[in-house]
């Protein structure tokens, strides 16, 4: 006979819900005339319905070679039906079905990250052929032939401009914040975002074979080939479950009774094993989610105490991950320069035209509206703002409208360096006045958030990016990382990370970008920053923080210590008890419905130990401290990934 569909998932709702109506309706048929004989059956049939699902599960673990803590839980319900016990069965079942409920409740949901990003993947792509223009499946643009890409769309394939000029949103790929400029001769990615202009390119390689289809391999391959954590209560049932066989031996070999057997295993049953641990996982989520740490599953959770190493993203990360104005170089007024720049400014969207604005803002300062705006999308834009006529972009697009003053930019680079940083150049009513310099900035606290790991025993650090290896370099010195690298793509992250766990550590990720997903997904627990909305490095992550801190990973790596030392402290009490109670039972002082009541109260101690999970604790209730120690703009470091060949004109703009 086919199990009910309900019945068929003993961790489900439906199995510890029908056990309960079946005691209840037992007890409520006792009342009628030969209500006994009535309960009996009831009860009976609520026997077999409810833990027939318990005992197959049990069952095909063992076919499996899993030598879970159901066993023993499985035995009792099988015995209890033999000698006419559905009471004590159905009691079993209760607790052992109630606490998988609850365990399945603490694993939380499956990650979307595979469907997210495969929705991203465009379904259709523009080829271009004898001047027509139609759409295909991007698969069916094989290497070698033109696709357009308008604004506004993912680059379906890889492959190299033709025509066209347009900057690229690279920070799916990348990580990097600032778009990059491209034109005829650059090569561009998959997965990037066109922002302005249409552009014809030849593709170099097929969709399925491009660069965020390897990224979106990654993810698969990451996740599944991640080991499940083994039940801590399985840990146990290595040696508890022989341990209970062999007393339930010598309990028969005693009194020749079957009756001392089941009460041994009714005392037995090792719902302490099973509840412990996802009653304290649950507490603990709930604690880390009112320190805004979002915890997906209680595998993830359990990873986080064991953790020995943590490896960071840079941008979005250990930075800021948006450019900020770290300089105005002028023989004038910052002030004024930095009104007229932003005032102009103000009708552009481009990222670092905001940067400009809000600088402006920041200082106090009161924009005028600008009047004829023009904008070079890339490159520049020119306006009138209080009568002036202001010129803010790239060193090109400055010197094209005003040849003249090429001799004052190139004496102002000299006389202030290289120009290795992002700058724009401004000029007002035909004279060049200064230059903006931009750089991205750590978050306060880092350095303090490296030495906290170390204080905790996390002696392991590195830093990962897609961004120019000597930028990366230095923002580890700065803080304190141990060891970084740079020019990385996804898949040398992800390298990275398993090179890390073949060396013994469990590692922490923590990443905030769609570049980062594979390496999120690879590492023993992926942690993600949600404050950017980047949605992929969410749904790879194990942990989300929710709040802009990466700080509050130390909260969540104490809870989670805190949280399994509970579960292990209930567990071992629970045992402890549940033995005491097995040897009262074979030596028959216990009988089974005793036993099975007797294991209740157990049961009830063991919840109550764990639910302190949920509570404050010396090392789960900690304020979050204010490090005001490094709050840094990196005023020389690039933010572009040299990684990628695009084409970068120094110093310009709108890259």
């Amino acid at each position: 006979m086919e199990i009910p569909r309900v019945f068929r998932r003993p961790g489900s709702y439906p199995i510890p819900v029908a056990t309960l109506f079946a005691i209840a309706a037992g007890a409520l048929v006792a009342l009628a005339p030969g209500g006994a004989q009535l309960r009996h059956a009831v009860w009976t049939v609520g026997l077999v319905l409810c833990g027939a699902p318990v005992v197959w599960k049990t069952l095909r673990g063992l076919i499996r070679g899993r030598f879970a803590a159901d066993v023993v839980a499985a035995l009792a319900v099988v015995t209890a039906f033999v000698l006419g016990e559905p009471f004590v069965g159905l009691v079993i079942v209760l607790m052992q079905s109630g606490g998988e409920a609850l365990e399945r409740l603490a694993e939380g949901r499956a990650t979307d990250a595979l469907r997210a990003l495969q929705d991203m993947v465009p379904r259709r792509v523009h080829r271009v052929r004898d001047g027509e223009v139609e759409d295909v499946a991007p698969d069916d643009a094989g290497v070698g032939e033109t696709i357009l890409v308008r604004p506004g769309e993912v680059v379906p394939c890889d492959g190299e401009v033709i025509s066209g000029r347009s900057h690229l949103d690279t920070s799916r790929i990348t990580g990097e914040p600032v778009p990059v400029t491209v034109g005829a001769g650059s090569s561009v990615m998959s997965g990037t975002v066109n922002q302005d202009g249409p552009l014809m390119v030849r593709v170099t390689a097929l969709a399925r074979e491009s660069q965020y289809a390897r990224i979106v391999q990654l993810v698969r391959e990451a996740q599944a080939s991640k080991t499940p954590l083994q039940r801590i209560a399985d840990r146990y049932a290595v040696w508890f479950t022989p341990l209970t066989i062999i007393v339930c031996g010598i309990a028969y070999a005693i009194s020749g009774e079957w009756s001392r057997v089941l009460a041994v295993l009714a005392v037995a049953t090792p719902c302490p094993l099973i509840l412990a641990t996802p009653v304290a996982v649950l507490g603990g989520m709930n604690r880390a989610a009112r320190r805004q740490v979002l915890v997906r599953n209680g595998g993830a959770l359990e990873a986080l105490g064991g953790v020995t190493a943590v490896v960071f993203d840079k941008t979005g990360t250990i930075t800021i991950g948006r450019p900020k104005v770290s300089r105005i170089i002028t023989s004038g007024g910052d002030e004024r320069i930095l009104r007229l720049a932003a005032g102009v400014e103000q009708v552009s969207g481009h990222l670092l035209a905001r940067t400009v604005v809000e600088e402006a803002i920041s200082r106090g300062l009161t924009l005028s509206p600008a009047t004829g705006v023009t904008e070079t999308p890339g490159r520049g834009v020119e306006g009138e703002v209080e009568d002036n006529h202001v010129i803010v972009g790239a060193r090109s697009f400055v010197i094209e409208r005003l040849p003249e003053a090429s001799a004052a930019i190139e004496a102002m680079e000299s006389a202030e360096g290289d120009g290795s940083a992002l700058r724009a150049y401004v000029a007002v009513n035909g004279k060049f006045e200064a230059i903006l310099e931009y750089a991205d900035m750590i978050r306060p606290g880092m350095r303090g958030l490296i030495a906290e790991l170390e204080s905790i025993g996390i002696g392991r650090t590195m830093l990962l990016s897609g961004d120019r290896k000597e930028n990366v370099d230095e923002v580890a010195r700065l803080i304190g990382i141990d060891s970084a690298r740079g020019d990385m793509l996804p898949q040398d992250k992800v390298d990275a990370v398993r090179r890390i766990q073949e060396s013994g550590e469990s590692v922490l990720m923590l990443g905030d970008g769609t570049n980062d997903a594979p390496a999120l997904s690879a590492a023993n627990v992926g942690v993600a920053l949600a404050s950017q909305g980047r949605g992929i490095a969410t749904e790879s992550a194990g942990v989300i923080l929710l709040a802009d801190e990466p700080a509050r990973v130390i909260d969540a790596i104490l809870i989670s210590r805190r949280t399994m030392r509970i579960a292990r402290q209930s567990i071992v009490v629970g045992l402890g008890l549940s033995g005491i109670g097995m040897v009262g039972a074979a030596a028959g002082l216990i009988p089974p419905v005793a036993g099975a009541l007797l294991q209740e109260g157990i049961d009830l101690a063991v919840i109550l130990n764990a639910l302190r999970a949920s509570g404050a604790g010396q090392s789960g209730e900690r304020p979050v401290r204010e490090i005001p120690v490094d709050v840094q703009l990196l005023p020389d470091i690039p933010l572009l990934a040299d990684a990628l060949p695009f084409d970068q004109e120094p110093g310009q703009h709108r890259s």
